[in-house]
């Protein structure tokens, strides 16, 4: 890891041979030297072992075929201290080759690799028995292994330890096993986060980068948010994003603050404490992509919680998040704009986003990259909902075009949340005459044929709120509109057949309309749909009404009854309660 010098083994006594020298025609010699009774022998044989497999992959292979590891792991428990040492020095090394891995699992040799991390045991043993654990422990067989047979806790130990390569096999070790839940549970009763915030202030960044990264693990579990502020943990965290000399670490600080920030009262001590104003300023100001994405992600993970927001309102985040909209990053766009959708249900923050932010969201739907396209919809889609005031922002400078066109987008979340945009906009009759003035009908063709149910349902919704003349019934018509609206009737998903039915009632208010609906078979399908109770709807039945008005002889013939609006202007007749009238609507 640098500034640290290698460990050297004991020197032998000077009336004893040299260590032996392995090349690839003597290795299988001493590999039988494996099974010799004598100490000196072994430790020689084991020292050899040991130089030959640091070599490369290779060696550790020759080892592996030549039948090394079984002798060595009983060597693991052997009575003399030099002979296990060496042993346990040769299995940290080999443990990185995969093959070894597998038969490392199946000699079941991880006890005897545990017993070498006791608190009695030199400083080399720990380090290279942690060095085997940590190798090991990047497959999940293993994890479980380790976890069951109680390496865990000698682990946490060793992250005091006062050498380094110990310190950072047993951190990696304990970063791969946290993955699992029932390591991270058993990792709180045992007290670990105090020790592994020690670990920040190691001069090693590998170590620092490693208990962030577990941290960031950690972290999702409510109760670890709490140890982890109890032990003053975010203090150290919002000071390494202070320091520039540790900018390598700040993505990962940010990843774990993200964490602690959807825990309120983490929450409400990073505001008291100034840690929130700084967070929001260091992300705002940074040069770093992947720094400002991580920020803007944090946001929106804490955002979630109507208090945090609330905090974020009072810290003026919405400036920041305008800020990152600016960004040359498509990866900052994305999360920016994902943040202020988070924002959105904070009527403070709605408000300011109607006055900044909006243009900037509709700049970026005429992006090349889709995902770009599908956040800034979302966002718009959200500030949109139940304002005018934004959904009129929205509509400014070339808004309705640039909606339209994300109508034909690759990504469905942003044609439904486009296609939502216009539904709030339609609301007020001078913004949906503007969007019928763009074809808009034409436009919801493709989105009413889609095979996802929430673009088919926010389209049905867009034509319900949008055909509301003769004018654009008569364009969706000659635009064959009608009939994808028709199928969508059939749909198993309830929102899609009330939508859609609510977009037919709309459209059956004109008789060509009607008529080219009932054409289609809509009439029947309605039908269909009001005989069951689960799948009929207020709007179904509404829209059978509206059809019905439309062919007085079948209302009624089918009601029994006609209304005070239901003029007939041709003549009427009673053809019976008929099991179908399928010839009358079908002629």
């Amino acid at each position: 890891m640098g500034k640290k010098i290698k460990k050297e083994s004991e020197p032998p006594p000077k009336d004893v041979f040299d260590p032996l020298t392995i090349e690839s025609k003597k290795a299988a010699t001493v590999v039988l030297m494996l099974n010799s009774p004598e100490e000196e022998i072994l430790a020689k044989a084991c020292e050899a072992i040991y130089r030959f497999a640091l070599k490369g992959e290779e060696n550790k292979a020759t080892l592996l075929e030549l039948g090394a590891v079984e002798p060595l792991t009983k060597l693991l428990n052997h009575e003399d201290k030099i002979v296990r040492r060496n042993a346990t020095m040769i299995f940290g090394i080999l443990a990185s080759n995969n093959d070894v891995k597998k038969l490392l699992r199946e000699l079941d040799v991880m006890t005897s690799v545990i017993a070498q991390l006791a608190a009695e045991e030199e400083v080399v043993i720990h380090e290279f028995a942690s060095l085997c654990l940590a190798n090991m422990s990047a497959e999940y067989t293993s994890k479980v292994q380790i976890f069951e047979q109680g390496g865990l806790e000698p682990l946490i130990r060793l992250l005091s330890s006062p050498d380094p390569d110990v310190k950072k096999n047993s951190i990696e070790c304990i970063y791969n096993l946290v993955q699992d839940f029932q390591c991270r549970a058993t990792l709180q009763e045992l007290n670990a986060i105090p020790p592994i915030l020690d670990l920040l202030k190691s001069e090693y960044p590998i170590i620092q980068l490693l208990a962030l990264k577990t941290l960031g693990v950690i972290t999702n579990d409510k109760e670890c948010r709490a140890m982890l502020r109890d032990s003053q943990g975010v203090d150290h965290l919002i000071k390494i994003l202070e320091t520039k000399e540790l900018s390598d670490l700040h993505i990962e600080a940010l990843s774990v603050l993200a964490n602690c920030l959807e825990d309120m009262d983490t929450m409400v001590m990073i505001q008291q404490t100034g840690g929130l104003k700084k967070l929001l300023s260091f992300a705002e100001n940074s040069t770093i992509p992947d720094i400002q994405k991580n920020a803007a992600r944090a946001i929106t993970k804490a955002a979630y919680d109507p208090e945090n927001r609330k905090l974020f309102h009072e810290q003026e985040v919405e400036k920041c998040l305008v800020t990152l909209l600016g960004s040359e990053n498509d990866g900052t766009k994305i999360a920016a704009s994902q943040a202020i959708s988070a924002m959105c249900e904070n009527s403070g923050s709605k408000e300011f986003f109607g006055n900044q932010g909006i243009p900037q969201l509709i700049q970026l739907l005429k992006s090349n990259n889709e995902e770009v396209r599908e956040a800034s919809a979302l966002a718009l889609a959200n500030l949109t909902t139940c304002n005018p005031a934004n959904a009129s922002a929205a509509a400014e400078g070339d808004g309705i075009d640039a909606l339209i066109n994300a109508l034909s987008s690759k990504r469905d979340g942003a044609i439904a949340n486009a296609a939502m945009v216009l539904t709030n906009m339609a609301v007020q009759e001078p913004l949906r005459l503007s969007i019928q003035s763009h074809d808009v009908m034409h436009a919801l063709l493709s989105p009413l044929h889609s095979a996802n149910t929430v673009v088919q349902s926010k389209a049905a919704l867009t034509v319900a709120a949008t055909a509301c003349d003769v004018e654009a019934r008569t364009e969706l018509r000659n635009s064959g509109g009608l009939e994808p609206l028709v199928e969508l009737l059939r749909s198993k998903n309830d929102e899609v057949r009330r939508h859609a039915s609510w977009a037919m009632m709309v459209c059956a208010s004109d008789e060509p309309t009607a008529a080219e609906l009932c054409r289609l078979g809509a009439l029947d399908i309605l039908e269909e749909i009001n005989l069951s109770v689960s799948r009929k709807n207020k709007f179904s039945e509404a829209a059978r009404n509206k059809l019905l008005n439309h062919h007085l002889s079948l209302k009624y013939s089918q009601t029994g009854y006609l209304s005070s609006s239901n003029i007939i202007t041709d003549g009427v007749y009673d053809y019976g309660r008929a099991e179908t009238w399928e010839s009358e609507l079908h002629p």
